[in-house]
């Protein structure tokens, strides 16, 4: 990862011309005020068609091998170029991209400076791949009393934590780690009622066994990032909370680590205040200020960003 290549990410990530009706853009979707995700169930591609999954964040992308709710990509530089190519979502021909790109003034001196080579699609994957991993969280509350600030964290924050890392809530059996996801897939019983449930990781590794598992997402900036689950259905922290102290949702597969955990109504509101301890501001408007974005060379054209990001 090299500063060129961020930059270049960075812009890519805000360039309309990456879609077939050069109106839409990664952060269309993926949106810095909404938690780089979109506050929508699920999203609209530019002919207003929605998927069936719900916009993950890219807070804690960077830690993570597999991509998408359902792991299909291996690294983020898999998953970077297939929503521009979706059909339901951006819609857009690499190649035509890639010809858009090389006639703007910016991208080629750009492409150069970053890989030595003119406009390519393994250029763009891996530019935007470093955008997402240069962008980081600064500390949350919960960070601060990890380190030793035990006024960090309010009563009823340190109530919430307890129930979150103990037999309690059992949260840490599956979000765990720095980034408080262990990246697995688990079933949780959400959306797989009926015949067109979503099989999920199953889709994946054929397996029977993966059916209706989803990535374990992070709970990095959690409060910002609702709804919530694979599909959206669940619209607060308290109706997630609900969910899993109802032991999930009743299937086949269901993981065997859920159960119904009991906890009472005030328990629940402890748990959820924990979680908004997760929340913290990021580093995009320090990547914004990054000098290549603006230019390599002159001429060039006025920067896409959104106004709030402009110097």
């Amino acid at each position: 990862m090299t500063q060129a290549k961020v930059e270049l990410g960075f812009r890519l990530w805000f360039e309309p011309r990456l879609s077939g009706n050069q109106r839409m853009t990664c952060a269309t979707c993926h949106h810095h005020t909404t938690g780089f995700s979109n506050a929508e169930p699920t999203a609209a591609g530019i002919h207003g068609q929605r998927g069936n999954r719900n916009v993950p964040t890219l807070y804690a992308a960077a830690g993570s091998t597999a991509q998408f709710w359902d792991g299909r990509a291996a690294s983020l530089e898999d998953q970077a170029l297939q929503p521009i190519e979706n059909p339901i979502e951006m819609d857009a021909r690499l190649s035509d991209v890639i010809r858009k790109l090389a006639q703007h003034p910016y991208y080629p001196q750009k492409f150069q400076q970053a890989f030595g080579t003119g406009v390519t699609a393994d250029g763009m994957a891996k530019a935007l791949a470093s955008f997402e991993r240069a962008l980081r969280l600064k500390p949350s509350s919960y960070d601060r009393f990890l380190t030793g600030d035990e006024d960090a964290l309010t009563a009823q924050q340190r109530r919430g934590l307890a129930i979150f890392s103990s037999a309690r809530g059992r949260c840490v059996a599956c979000h765990s780690g720095p980034d408080l996801t262990d990246r697995d897939f688990h079933n949780t019983g959400v959306g797989q009622a009926g015949p067109q449930a979503d099989p999920g990781r199953q889709a994946v590794t054929h397996r029977e066994q993966d059916r209706g598992a989803f990535k374990t997402p992070t709970l990095r900036n959690v409060a910002r990032t609702g709804p919530y689950m694979h599909d959206g259905s669940l619209p607060t922290l308290e109706a997630v909370v609900a969910h899993y102290n109802r032991g999930g949702g009743p299937n086949p597969n269901l993981d065997p680590r859920l159960a119904p955990l009991g906890l009472t109504p005030e328990e629940a509101e402890d748990l959820v205040a924990f979680l908004r301890a997760l929340s913290a501001a990021d580093n995009l408007k320090e990547l914004a200020g990054l000098p290549g974005i603006r230019n390599p060379r002159r001429p060039q054209e006025p920067l896409a960003l959104p106004a709030d990001l402009l110097p």
